[in-house]
């Protein structure tokens, strides 16, 4: 069902069959926000987890930018208030603890939500490690910072080779923070959660959701 947090940005909340659960997971969406693919994705992980899950618009009020938009619109993205709706979603599941993943550049907000303290653990899909400079900003902090802050072990990242968003440096550099890496060797951008996209590879997909929530329940 669709719900608004706090701030008045639009979030997508699904309890299990059962109701509300002990447990909770955000899921940050990739720079296209909330759209069909990620609600049926929350759907999807509520039932097969039986979890509490939640997703939220990474551009509300701006939901009809297009990707050129999006991606041109990231310097104006602001660290307090992505990660206090990532923390509200959390809230709204009513669960705890609770888990937070997220894709492309949810997935560098799920590195930063680690800086909060409000997570149990952390799961980023391809997410930029240092912020690009096209969307350096006042309001962006650095993922690696917010590592430093938090518990970096907390994290286990998916991260494909070919991936130009995630360079071999970059990568290196967060798996030495204490980070666990999971690379998927020949692997470009957005690999895992959307099937149409020329980069999936269904196989490694599968793979990395197995491993993943397997990790988050353990």
């Amino acid at each position: 069902m669709r719900i608004e947090l706090p701030s008045g940005t639009a979030a997508e909340l699904v309890h299990p069959p059962a109701g509300p659960a002990d447990r909770g997971l955000v899921v940050i969406p990739d720079v296209m926000g909330m759209r069909p693919l990620f609600d049926g994705l929350v759907a999807r992980l509520a039932a097969e987890t039986g979890w509490s899950v939640a997703a939220f618009e990474l551009y509300p009020g701006r939901e009809d930018l297009d990707v050129g938009d999006r991606l041109a619109a990231g310097s104006s993205l602001d660290d307090q208030r992505v990660l206090g709706d990532a923390m509200a979603a959390a809230d709204a599941t009513g669960a705890d603890p609770v888990a937070i993943r997220g894709f492309c550049m949810g997935g560098m907000y799920a590195l930063k939500a680690v800086g909060t303290g409000r997570f149990e653990r952390s799961c980023p899909f391809y997410g930029m490690i240092h912020v690009p400079e096209t969307w350096q900003g006042p309001g962006q902090g650095e993922p690696l910072d917010a590592l430093a802050a938090g518990d970096a072990a907390s994290v286990l990242a998916v991260i494909g080779t070919a991936d130009a968003w995630t360079p071999p440096d970059h990568v290196d550099a967060l798996e030495a923070t204490g980070a666990t890496v999971l690379r998927y060797e020949g692997a470009d951008h957005g690999f895992v959660h959307d099937a149409s996209r020329p980069a999936h590879r269904a196989d490694d997909a599968a793979d990395a959701w197995t491993r993943v929530l397997n990790w988050l329940a353990g």
